[in-house]
């Protein structure tokens, strides 16, 4: 049996992390097969003995898994996840426990910063379009859902995730009328509480015409709000709001999209702009500046022995492992990456997800996630939790029982080279 441990790799604690996709990663751990065809293709390559494609085809992942929470943030070089299985299950398993953490780990930490920057209003993904892939952008919705965005327009994670859908008028709708005035009134009927997206030739323009459709309508006139989607959405926003003030229609919400990201928001609420919502879409599902995640999934122990990696900078902790959040009066402070079995020294993230391949708890829905996701955020340090690197960093420490266990590793493999 070997144990293989997943965790984060990014080099400092100032950065936290919200891990997303251990559901699918357990979800194809517990029905992973190889078919027929498969196997057939795999034998014509000429690589493998028969012996191994029998053995293929009775394959079952029957190992145990330890894993944080979904929603639950982490830190540098905390454990994510712990495979224990016969070592040619938990290295088949590599690449798929690896890539569904990943993608949905960046989704989300970049979807907790975005609604970090801003505060209480709406925030949705509108990134399907830009996702790599239709997949990527099926999982994005799904993070940045848990992570505590309001919604989607992805109408596909609205029906797989049951995430809420939001959504507006395309500028083709506009366009394929004869006037926007007349593209907003028929809109407008179809969809009485509708977004109105007034950038399609003139933005200020636009407003107006929302304004004088609101006169034209009167009692009937619903219209839940217009969308910014260019130029300067500061100084649009607060001549929107004039316009929609002094029109009558200052019920009407001003939502903005168009290459937001976190720091942009950011400017925007610091400004005071009159928003009250926001679209982000490229930046999220591709999380644009920070597009990778140093995890790794690294052997740790065989046949009951530590193992461990001594290369520059990619340390490995071995044995399996605990990780503590220390908290004082409701809050964390500070977490233990310690050995499994040590005597309790806070609260124990790590927990047994699965046994003998399969999942020991019912699927949890997105909105258990995001529960979850929330309550554990309002636990951290407020340093931890804003778009800023946190000065000073989240403590993480290494127990004296793991630091010392470490070096007796090291020490019996040099001792054998």
């Amino acid at each position: 049996m070997i144990t293989a441990s997943a965790s984060s790799g990014v080099s400092d604690s100032s950065v936290t992390r919200h891990p997303c996709g251990v559901g699918d990663a357990l979800r194809f751990l517990e029905t992973v097969r190889f078919t027929s065809e498969s196997i057939d293709y795999l034998g014509t390559l000429g690589m493998f003995k028969p012996a191994f494609l029998e053995w293929l085809g009775s394959f079952r992942f029957r190992g145990e898994v330890y894993a944080v929470p979904e929603g639950t943030p982490v830190f540098a070089n905390e454990p994510i996840l712990e495979v224990v299985a016969p070592i040619a299950e938990a290295q088949f398993a590599e690449t798929f426990v690896m890539n569904p953490i990943l993608v949905q780990t960046l989704v989300a930490s970049k979807a907790a910063r975005v609604q970090a920057a801003a505060g209480d209003r709406t925030v949705v993904d509108f990134g399907l379009r830009r996702a790599h892939g239709a997949d990527a952008g099926l999982k994005a919705a799904r993070a940045a859902y848990v992570a505590g965005l309001a919604g989607t327009s992805n109408v596909l994670a609205g029906r797989t995730y049951g995430i809420p859908l939001y959504g507006t008028m395309a500028h083709s709708y506009v366009q394929a009328h004869a006037s926007e005035a007349a593209a907003f009134r028929a809109f407008a009927t179809l969809y009485p509480d509708t977004t109105l997206l007034v950038d399609t030739y003139d933005t200020l323009g636009g407003v107006g015409r929302v304004v004088a459709l609101a006169r034209e309508l009167g009692p009937s006139f619903s219209v839940g709000a217009v969308r910014l989607d260019s130029g300067d959405l500061y100084d649009l926003a607060v001549r929107a709001r004039r316009l929609l003030d002094e029109g009558g229609a200052s019920g009407v919400r001003i939502f903005a999209s168009g290459g937001l990201d976190e720091q942009a928001i950011a400017g925007l609420v610091a400004r005071g702009a009159p928003i009250d919502g926001f679209g982000v879409g490229s930046d999220l599902v591709v999380s644009a500046d920070a597009p990778s995640l140093d995890l790794v999934y690294k052997l740790v122990s065989y046949a009951g022995e530590g193992r461990v990696k001594t290369s520059p900078e990619k340390p490995v902790l071995p044995g399996r492992k605990q990780l503590f959040r220390i908290e004082d009066d409701g809050r964390a402070t500070y977490d233990v990456i310690a050995r499994a079995g040590e005597p309790t020294l806070g609260r124990p993230l790590l927990t047994l997800v699965m046994r003998n391949g399969r999942r020991l708890d019912q699927v949890e829905t997105v909105g258990a996630l995001r529960a979850r996701a929330a309550r554990e955020r309002a636990l951290l340090p407020d340093a931890v939790s804003r778009i800023e690197r946190a000065d000073p960093p989240y403590l993480v420490e290494v127990s004296e029982a793991l630091q010392e266990y470490q070096r007796d590793v090291i020490d019996a493999r040099t001792s054998r080279t």
